[in-house]
């Protein structure tokens, strides 16, 4: 942080205690956002858990069998369970596609999604996008009864109304976060992603054995069209156009941005795409969601098959990891915007330290997970640490957008969340490929896999991210870092 930076931090802290920052505007805004992909996420990995329960048991033997090296767990509560739930006779391969087709519409929305909401807003585009997926989850049923090719297009519809989420709250975010408080700011509001899995995860497994998996699709694709309504009626595109935010917190908003957007109404597309820091964020992104998304698709089965819990322990023990993921967010948030304000740490600094703990952890834990055998609470607790430690990324790589190119962020996050919807894609179909006997050696190939993508991801980005304001995004002129 140059001393320009750290007189304007110095003047504006002390002009803090008139722009509270409960009931703020902006706070509110992360409040909703947090809700917002708390949704989002339980409408895309309810799947993970239901299909579980809707395939049927002996469905292709030599194909999707469950490993007896570890013994039964069984549950102590002995309730009966509900069988109403109809099953499908889908294959260890059939299962990997309908997994990974949420991710060929999802990549599909990433840049137009981040282009479109620098052009009319981020608030219509987020809101549309979670309604989207809402409403197409309300027709998964009819789509499984229907046909394995009518599943996997409404899920790759839901991945079309997801891909725009995430570029558009960038978007936005580039006009409501001041600098200092970026980090705090965006971990609030995409830690919702990470408490929608860990309460998704068991909420699914209890709705599927007492009532039916169906429910787990009604329940949650309601509750998005219920969020809908709130977020129309109270968010606004900027500061300047909300109804309620106080003369005072606008004014600091504004004026800690006011030399960092661009007015430029083009895209820089040449420059942007030759960016050596932009392409640091798109490997750290890829290599990172690898390990997420194997584990966010396949843990449940890989508590069911290797493990051998039941669907009910199977749900809470599978969101354990996410709810350290949830609380590391948010602490790794409040921290690294403290070492850049009170610490004088450079950005890029706090970048680079959240990035390689939270890439090389996980993928150290993920690689001793395979090798802990039938050790049931050593495997959750590695495999907790490994997905918990992951939360750090969020304040390292996860919002270096916005540190690199406020006014083109959303545009920047498409870009990189374009390849890392790659893993997504085909990830699942890999490790259902390699797992077809699920033997504890085949999983282990799985974690060896995500692990080593990981440390290249985390090495990459030490090596080229940036936390300057780079120099085609604001017209030319020369910016110092943040």
């Amino acid at each position: 942080m140059d001393r320009e930076e750290r007189d304007w931090a110095s003047n504006f802290l002390k002009s803090l205690v008139s722009v509270p920052t409960c009931c703020s505007a902006r706070y509110n805004l992360a409040l909703l956002a947090f809700f917002g992909f708390f949704l989002l996420y339980a409408l895309r990995v309810n799947l993970s858990v239901a299909l579980v329960d809707m395939i049927e048991p002996n469905t292709s033997l030599a194909k999707n069998t469950t490993s007896k090296v570890c013994p039964e767990h069984s549950s102590a509560l002995n309730v009966p369970r509900n069988t109403t739930g109809k099953k499908y006779s889908w294959d260890a391969d059939t299962q990997g596609w309908i997994l990974g087709s949420f991710f060929y519409g999802y990549i599909i929305t990433q840049i137009p999604g981040g282009y479109f909401a620098r052009k009319i807003g981020g608030k219509l585009l987020l809101g549309f996008g979670i309604l989207g997926t809402a409403v197409f989850t309300l027709f998964t049923p009819l789509a499984a009864d229907l046909g394995v090719g009518y599943l996997i297009a409404v899920r790759a519809l839901e991945g079309l109304g997801e891909g725009v989420t995430f570029p558009a709250m960038h978007a936005m975010w580039s006009s409501w976060a001041p600098p200092l408080e970026r980090s705090k700011l965006l971990s609030i509001s995409y830690a919702g992603a990470q408490l929608g899995t860990v309460v998704s995860l068991p909420l699914s497994g209890l709705i599927c054995y007492y009532v039916n998996w169906i429910y787990v699709f009604y329940i949650f694709g309601a509750l998005g069209v219920f969020w809908f309504l709130f977020w129309i009626w109270l968010v606004s595109d900027t500061p300047e156009t909300h109804r309620r935010i106080s003369p005072t917190e606008r004014e600091y908003i504004l004026s800690s941005l006011k030399n960092q957007l661009s007015t430029q109404k083009s895209v820089p597309w040449e420059p942007m795409l030759k960016s050596l820091p932009l392409w640091a964020i798109v490997v750290a992104h890829f290599s990172y969601n690898w390990t997420f998304y194997t584990l966010l698709t396949l843990l449940p089965t890989y508590m069911k098959e290797i493990l051998r819990f039941d669907a009910q322990e199977n749900g809470f023990l599978s969101a354990l990891p996410y709810f350290g993921c949830w609380l590391f967010i948010i602490m790794s948030g409040q921290i690294a915007d403290y070492l850049r304000e009170k610490q004088n740490l450079s950005t890029v600094c706090v970048r680079k330290t959240f990035t390689l703990i939270g890439m090389i952890g996980p993928a150290v834990f993920l690689v001793a997970a395979g090798f802990i055998g039938c050790d049931y609470t050593l495997a959750v607790a590695f495999l907790t640490i490994s997905t918990a430690l992951g939360g750090f990324c969020t304040s390292g790589f996860g919002i270096n957008h916005l540190d690199i190119a406020p006014s083109f962020a959303g545009i920047l996050l498409g870009i990189t969340n374009s390849f890392a919807t790659i893993p997504g894609m085909v990830g699942p179909v890999i490790a259902k490929s390699l797992t077809h006997h699920n033997t504890v050696g085949e999983w282990q190939t799985v974690f060896y896999i995500a692990a080593s993508i990981n440390l290249f991801g985390a090495i990459f980005f030490a090596l080229f991210g940036s936390g300057e304001v780079q120099d085609w995004a604001v017209n030319g002129r020369h910016l110092h870092g943040n």
